[in-house]
């Protein structure tokens, strides 16, 4: 008998609770709100804040939203092995993620009670739902390959490790889940990442594996390699009975033409997650619609701040039910690691809100606006795929600039793109991209006018490579490490252009 067919009905039960997210979710949320305050209410930060008389969302509003920041002082000393900072207890784990403020890194507290209540719950409801869509699914008859990174001392101090978040979860994982996943612990963790390719490839490619889950990128790199010494042509005829790829982290848009190529099973199938270093807070419910279902009852409370007043010195912050669909918000979190008003950086338009559905439109610092055009990175994904289907080309990696005045007085955006299969004409590409973008963004579309604030963007065509080349340099290749896709400063762009002459 199929061993699916014996663990499926112990999911059910959950499914019917996410049903409930349509017609709950005020009181869901108000219920994690209430328990994260009484847990926490002992805390150094909730004594300061006074969580032991807060009895309302109104009263809690009251307090200050953060960004890392604000609280990197408090992370920093639980980081040293202080107790009952920001969560009750001594806080082990923390996740590295790209630094998106001063630093080079952020480093995010993952509570053992977070684990539990938030991320591993996360993966359990992926594999709920998707279940759910699939009854002829034999998911568990075979292996899981899950990429991770890796993970190191913190400080010199015992009691406290730093690492990639997928580093953390296996590592943390129930034991049982070794025996149906691949590759190897020892394997998963390892620090070097073109070594951990290598292994992981040569250990899975004779293993019966029927679901991998990771970063489309990185998977990309080690799917590659597992046709290499394979010889196979397509990873379908690697693993006969692959089903379905898990993915988050980045935008599968740029990947997803690549993915049919290698894996052209009709059986095949495909289911984002919102699973970042604070947080999992996002399954695609529906194999049909790609909006991701907002969890309500993990131990994380929303709060959004709508993006026309981000920069703001006081700007709006709505609970989840104040949200409204078809507007740009930037996420608050307060989470059961003691992330409190946190502002996670990612910025979500909900698509419905019986049941709250949203998709990721990028990220509050992750964008064009030197010329009042606002273009974010949903905007440059949908105008990529659009660019992409008239031309017949397919990106691999990019990222975009404004040129702000050339010699001649031009302005415009720079875009380099690294593409797994080269467009015919890249101006033809240039032209599809840019009238794209302006269908697409009425803001962009006013600044292109007749050419007067902005030029047709200019593309420049990256060299096979540079994207790794330049994360390696920056000792970010690997785990959870992305290209910056849009910046209003061209630090990034610079230094990739210098490197693309090599």
């Amino acid at each position: 008998m199929s061993l699916t067919h014996i663990i499926r009905p112990l999911f059910a039960p959950r499914y019917k609770k996410i049903e409930t997210f349509a017609t709950e979710a005020e009181a869901l949320q108000m219920k994690v709100l209430r328990r994260l305050l009484h847990e926490a209410r002992a805390t150094e930060w909730g004594r300061t804040h006074g969580f032991g008389d807060i009895s309302s969302y109104e009263q809690f509003a009251h307090s200050e939203v953060n960004d890392y920041e604000a609280l990197k002082g408090a992370i920093d000393r639980m980081r040293h092995g202080e107790r009952d900072v920001l969560w009750p207890g001594l806080v082990r784990w923390y996740a590295k993620s790209s630094g998106t403020t001063n630093d080079k890194s952020k480093f995010i507290p993952v509570s053992k009670q977070a684990l539990k209540d938030t991320h591993y719950a996360g993966g359990q409801d992926a594999v709920t739902c998707y279940l759910h869509h699939h009854p002829e699914s034999r998911l568990f008859d075979g292996r899981a390959l899950i990429l991770g990174g890796s993970h190191a001392p913190n400080y010199n101090v015992q009691s406290s490790l730093v690492g990639d978040l997928s580093a953390i979860l296996i590592e943390n994982i129930n034991p049982v889940v070794n025996f149906i996943r691949v590759p190897s612990k020892q394997t998963a963790l390892l620090g070097d990442f073109e070594q951990k390719r290598e292994r992981i490839a040569r250990e899975a490619m004779n293993r019966h594996v029927t679901n991998i889950s990771g970063v489309p990128s990185w998977m990309l790199s080690v799917l590659t390699r597992v046709l290499e010494l394979s010889g196979k042509e397509r990873i379908d005829q690697v693993w006969p009975d692959l089903e379905v790829f898990f993915h988050g982290g980045v935008a599968f848009t740029p990947y997803r033409e690549q993915y049919r190529r290698l894996i052209q099973s009709p059986r095949m199938h495909y289911l984002e997650t919102y699973n970042a270093s604070e947080g999992f807070f996002g399954v695609q419910s529906d194999p049909d619609d790609p909006a991701m279902l907002l969890m309500l009852d993990y131990g994380v409370f929303y709060e959004f701040i709508p993006m026309d007043e981000f920069e703001q010195e006081h700007p709006t912050v709505v609970p989840l039910w104040g949200v409204q669909p078809g507007k740009n918000y930037a996420m608050v979190i307060s989470t059961s690691s003691g992330l409190w008003r946190y502002l996670i950086g990612d910025t979500v338009r909900f698509t419905s809100t019986a049941p709250y559905k949203f998709v990721i439109t990028g990220r509050t610092k992750f964008f064009i606006n030197a010329f009042g055009e606002e273009l974010i990175v949903d905007n440059a994904e949908k105008g990529l795929q659009a660019a992409c289907q008239a031309t017949g080309a397919e990106v691999l990696e990019y990222t975009a600039a404004p040129i702000f005045m050339d010699q001649e007085g031009h302005c415009r955006h720079q875009w380099l793109i690294e593409f797994s299969r080269q467009p015919d004409d890249l101006k033809h590409f240039a032209t599809e991209l840019d009238t794209a973008l302006q269908t697409i963004n009425s803001d962009y579309e006013a600044k292109r006018y007749k050419d007067i604030t902005l030029q047709q963007l200019e593309i420049v065509n990256a060299r096979q490579g540079l994207f790794n080349d330049w994360l390696r340099s920056r000792g970010k290749l690997g785990g959870q490490h992305k290209v910056p896709r849009l910046s209003n400063s061209r630090d990034n762009i610079e230094q990739l252009l210098k490197m693309n002459t090599r």
